[in-house]
């Protein structure tokens, strides 16, 4: 059994799919669930779920990213996690974070990667006449949004979209793909997972 932490910084909608899918016959369990942000309201959501939780407010360690990454790999260690998921969290971590745990961290992103990495992706799709957007699931490298591709997830770009109206269609299908390409990588399957 693969134990999972996760990594969020607001409402952990994404965080809540995927520790909701982890019942049964899969092969993981989540066993920690971290943020960065005092408050954030997925902390609330996986103590609700029975899920450990534990905070590492950024704010304190002002630009000393080594600090807070240390602080944040301690309570990793804690756990002892086999797999870490990013689920809206939004810091960006050093190459030395990213590097011990390569091969064992993925993150979602609310775009076609490897289009628009970074931020502000569905406005960007809109902005580019773009027919379709939607989210893909990667492992994380040193390289922002850069990392293998392990699924993906599409919805259309309807005349006049706005960036909302698309996040909101494009976030119901982040909730089905995460989970279903964890699943796959706690079982060893890195084979690229397309939905509809």
């Amino acid at each position: 059994m693969k134990r999972v932490a996760i990594l969020i910084s607001g409402s952990g909608s994404n965080m809540v799919a995927l520790a909701e899918s982890m019942v049964g016959d899969h092969p993981a369990r989540p066993v920690l669930v971290l943020s960065n942000v005092p408050g954030a309201g997925g902390l609330a959501k996986a103590e609700a779920l029975g899920i450990p939780t534990a905070l590492v407010d950024h704010k304190r360690f002002g630009k000393d990213r080594a600090a807070f990454e240390a602080a944040l790999q301690a309570e990793l260690d804690k756990v002892q996690p086999d797999i870490l998921c990013l689920a809206g969290f939004m810091r960006v971590l050093t190459e030395g974070f990213v590097s011990s745990w390569e091969g064992r961290m993925l993150n979602i992103h609310p775009s076609l990667l490897p289009k628009y990495r970074g931020l502000n992706t569905h406005a960007r799709a809109i902005e580019a006449g773009d027919a379709e957007a939607g989210c893909s699931v990667h492992e994380v490298t040193a390289e922002l949004d850069g990392g293998p591709v392990l699924g993906q997830a599409r919805v259309p770009i309807l005349q006049g979209d706005t960036a909302d109206t698309l996040a909101a269609r494009v976030l119901p299908m982040e909730h089905r793909l995460y989970p279903a390409v964890l699943r796959r990588y706690a079982a060893g399957d890195r084979t690229p997972l397309h939905l509809p």
